[in-house]
Parts: C-alpha cells; sequence; structure tokens
C-alpha cells in the first residue's frame, strides 16, 4: 500500500503558488498561463457538474470569461509520491451569461501530479458547492456525544 504523506514545508510552498497562479490565470483570464499549469489529461468538474477537458476549459474561460474573483481558504495537502492531493473551500465570484454575477462557495479537491521536469500540473478538479447540511455535526467534529440529528 502506497504511503500517503504530508508535504515538506518546501513542497507545500510550491503547491500553494501553483494554485495561486491557476487563480490569478481564471480571473486575468490568461489562457497560456493556465495552460502551461494544466496537464494535457485534465478532467475539470464545475460546482453543476459540466465536465471539462483541458481544451474545454480552456476554451471556456477564453468565451465566456466567467472568472471575477476566486478566495481560498485553508487548504489540506496530501501527497501519494509525485501525486498532490489538495483539498479545502473556494469562493468564486462568476459572471453570467446575462452578464449579472453570483457567488459560488463551496469544498474542491484538486489532484496535481509532477511531471518529468519536476513541475506540478493539475490533471482534476471538482468543485462541491456548499448546500442544505440535513445532518448535524459528528460527535468526532464537535468533540460532544449524543444525538446528531
Amino acid at each position: 500500500m502506497t504511503k500517503i504523506d504530508e508535504p515538506s514545508a518546501a513542497v507545500r510552498a510550491e503547491l500553494l503558488d501553483v494554485e495561486r497562479r491557476r487563480c490569478e490565470a481564471l480571473v486575468a483570464v490568461d489562457v497560456d498561463a493556465l495552460a502551461l499549469l494544466l496537464d494535457d489529461e485534465l478532467v475539470h468538474i464545475h460546482a453543476p457538474g459540466v465536465t471539462h477537458s483541458k481544451a474545454q476549459l480552456l476554451e471556456h474561460l477564453a468565451t465566456r470569461r466567467p472568472y471575477l474573483n476566486t478566495v481560498r481558504g485553508e487548504l489540506a495537502i496530501r501527497l501519494v509520491g509525485d501525486v498532490a492531493i489538495m483539498t479545502g473551500p473556494l469562493t468564486n465570484r462568476l459572471r453570467n451569461p446575462d452578464g449579472s454575477e453570483r457567488t459560488l462557495s463551496g469544498v474542491a479537491t484538486q489532484v496535481l501530479r509532477r511531471d518529468t521536469a519536476g513541475a506540478w500540473r493539475f490533471v482534476s478538479f471538482q468543485m462541491t458547492p456548499t448546500g442544505e447540511q440535513v445532518w448535524g455535526s459528528l460527535p468526532s467534529e464537535t468533540g460532544a456525544s449524543g444525538d446528531q440529528r
């Protein structure tokens, strides 16, 4: 079984920088910069479930220019060899087709792999929007015990 590790401070900084550059490229509509950060095999699943390849995501960015602002929260990062898994909160301020704006918040899971040149590239992205919570917190999440509806 492959061991899952915490990244070193240096690797964590590299990964956070790649994510910062991804967010900046989305807002700036910098298709060339984004293309360098994405693996050719990328699978990008938007919050409503629309799935794009790398080429489709770049086309989406260039033609629709949807990203007005992107804010990341604290990211949990795990390593499995040369693969990094990052999870954490994400809030996007987005342009709608009619020109109005909306804000979408949720949790994103991103998978990156280190290529042969040592660069980290995104191979998978999925955002799950924050929705109605029908279950309460687990005892392990609250430090309490008892009924958790």
